[in-house]
């Protein structure tokens, strides 16, 4: 397993360096400006060159990359262009606002397309179709549509819930979770239709297999079956699935956070884009890719728990 666990972590730095890497030539060679980002639309082309020199910006582009990774590595993102504060404090401060709704987007999902995915594969017929038409729609609905729907109707007309804001955790736990219901309803549904159909497909396709019947003509109860030995052959896919909502729930909280004027990650990536501010953007880029790496490594510790042959 040690061996398993060191091939992964080895792949996983070598897919960061890859997209870093690649990320931060492009946006030097998108037209990216973070000296005018920095002063403005109406400074003028002196003022523009003289920031860009003291920016470091007029150097080759390998030199200033070389210059950025030796500081990334040494846990120095750099400063804002686009104002005082330090890359790695401004990232540390939003990181729990979109982590607790990517995460909880992920609980929610888990716990109900788990439960509606078993339902569709046992349950065969009518129930069967009726979650399938459900699924889709699921899988329709834009987030940012749901997101505008749910805050109209709980926070504006019910008032139930707040319609923006974000309350930290450790200042109040019920005002904490009152503030992020909505937006994680509005992540997690598109997530619960992937989940529930993934398991779904993956029970039918186990409970036709031969072993199963087998087992069936033993006599072992049904409960048995599913809880022990289906389930178990099932999960390795929607693990996977699991994983990759994870990453799509990060990526969409960004207009999630948006519609509830929540200031996480996502503000920052909208505003540090507007500003060319590259250091930003590259310190962005870089805590994603970690946070994907190390997601995708507990998935395949998992999926080496319940599948052995996959260590090898």
């Amino acid at each position: 397993m040690l061996g398993f666990i060191a091939r992964r972590l080895a792949m996983g730095a070598l897919l960061a360096f890859t997209v870093v890497t690649g990320m931060y030539f492009f946006l030097l060679k998108t037209g990216m400006d973070p000296a005018r980002g920095a002063l403005g639309l109406y400074a003028s082309e002196a003022q523009v060159e003289t920031k860009r020199q003291q920016l470091g910006l007029d150097r080759p582009v390998t030199q200033q990359y070389l210059e950025w990774l030796g500081h990334a590595l040494r846990g120095d993102l750099g400063q804002s262009t686009s104002g005082n504060a330090q890359v790695l404090d401004l990232l540390i401060t939003r990181l729990p606002v979109t982590v607790s709704l990517a995460l909880g987007a992920v609980l929610v999902a888990a716990t109900f397309g788990i439960a509606l995915g078993l339902l569709a594969a046992i349950r065969p017929g009518t129930f069967d179709r009726i979650l399938q038409v459900v699924m889709v729609l699921g899988f329709s609905l834009p987030n940012f549509w749901v997101a505008i729907l749910l805050a109209l109707f709980f926070a504006v007309r019910l008032r139930w819930f707040p319609a923006t804001g974000y309350v930290q955790f450790g200042d109040s736990p019920a005002r904490w979770l009152s503030s992020i219901v909505l937006p994680v309803t509005a992540l997690a549904i598109g997530s619960i239709a992937a989940i529930a159909q993934q398991l779904r497909n993956s029970v039918i396709s186990v409970y036709s297999q031969d072993y199963v019947r087998t087992l069936r003509s033993r006599g072992l109860p049904a409960r048995t079956i599913l809880l022990t030995h289906v389930l178990r052959n099932a999960s390795p896919p929607a693990l996977t699935m699991l994983s990759l909502q994870f990453i799509a729930a990060m990526s969409g909280a960004a207009i999630v956070e948006r519609v509830f004027g929540l200031q996480g990650l996502g503000a920052v990536a909208i505003n540090a884009s507007a500003d060319s501010d590259i250091q930003v953007l590259m310190g962005l880029l870089l805590f994603t890719v970690l946070i994907v790496v190390v997601v995708n490594l507990l998935v395949d510790i998992l999926y080496a728990a319940l599948n052995p042959k996959v260590r090898s």
